[in-house]
């Protein structure tokens, strides 16, 4: 049977392909829109049946002229991630009515629909679970997010004809997001930073927090593949949930993680954060005025929905997921 991964030459969308090729799974249909063409790098080491053009794929779904049957899945990864994106008309068109048509597609073909949401629908509240009430998204990406997910809910009082699964994915990071740029998890900026200058900055004290004690729930996209992987396997599951470890770390840990494997690497020992920060690697910049009022000071999924939903293997912490990463990037430069 055939799965169908959108977004698939991105970050999780090549991830996803990655983990089901290691499953053995090779008919696979990628969709993407590779107007950047390096992305084609994330699927190269890659087995898929067919790539597809994301805008041709949208026009056979809605037009109910799509050519394959006997579809075992849609893992739809494809949206715009860009946050700092205020084009509303393209971000509902292109993150709500796309990822709309698709779940109605799905519905009608009775074919399981396993799709990206976003934490970023809670905005800057301080609890992080999948209550309405706690949801406020900041910005049109959050609110586009946010809006799918609410057709959701709907949806499943209804009843749904097939599988329907939302994840809110907190701060993942790891191997083939390069192509994201400015948009890539800080790992991957601390990494560069590091590479470039041999040294690593941090925003400094703000809001209550220290220096480089503002904490973010980092988590592995190898745990995502993983989460995502497990509902394949259990199609009577539905529902909206939160994809991070369950455990907020600050981002002093996340750069002491990230130079430290690039340390080892290189044959030396690892330091404490005490040290890095006496020998100037780890450094502290002020807080940028720019950022104040509108700055998550602290995320972390409350992920108990998840377990009861059956998902019980452990998340990698930053020290093990950011060390995976690294040696991942030192291998691929």
């Amino acid at each position: 049977m055939t799965i169908i991964v959108t977004g698939a030459a991105g970050f999780i969308g090549s991830n996803i392909v990655k983990g089901l090729n290691e499953r053995g799974i090779t008919d696979i249909i990628a969709v993407d829109n590779l107007t950047r063409g390096d992305k084609f790098r994330n699927l190269a080491d890659c087995d898929i049946a067919h790539y597809l053009d994301k805008h041709e794929f949208i026009r056979q779904i809605r037009e109910h002229q799509f050519p394959y049957d006997d579809i075992r899945a849609v893992f739809h990864q494809g949206a715009c991630s860009d946050t700092m994106n205020h084009d509303g008309k393209y971000m509902m068109e292109n993150n709500y009515q796309y990822t709309l048509d698709l779940l109605d597609w799905c519905q009608d073909e009775r074919t399981p629909f396993l799709y990206a949401s976003s934490a970023a629908v809670y905005g800057k509240g301080e609890t992080f679970r999948e209550e309405r009430e706690l949801e406020q998204p900041l910005n049109v990406y959050g609110y586009s997010k946010f809006l799918f997910d609410q057709v959701v809910r709907q949806r499943m009082e209804q009843g749904l004809t097939a599988q329907v699964v939302g994840f809110r994915y907190f701060n993942v990071y790891g191997m083939r997001e390069q192509h994201k740029e400015r948009m890539a998890s800080v790992a991957f900026h601390h990494f560069h930073q590091y590479q470039a200058n041999g040294f690593v900055n941090l925003f400094g004290e703000y809001g209550g927090y220290g220096d480089g004690e503002h904490s973010r729930d980092f988590v592995s996209v190898e745990d995502v593949v993983k989460v995502n992987l497990h509902f394949l396997d259990n199609p009577n599951q539905s529902g909206i949930f939160n994809l991070g470890t369950g455990r907020s770390q600050p981002f002093n840990d996340l750069a002491a993680a990230t130079v430290n494997a690039c340390r080892v690497a290189q044959g030396k020992q690892a330091l404490s954060l005490e040290d890095l920060v006496e020998r100037e690697i780890v450094r502290y910049i002020p807080f940028p005025d720019a950022l104040k009022g509108k700055y998550q000071s602290f995320t972390q999924a409350d992920i108990g929905k998840l377990r009861e939903a059956g998902y019980t293997d452990n998340f990698f912490d930053v020290d093990e997921g950011v060390s995976r990463y690294v040696h991942w990037l030192l291998q691929n430069q």
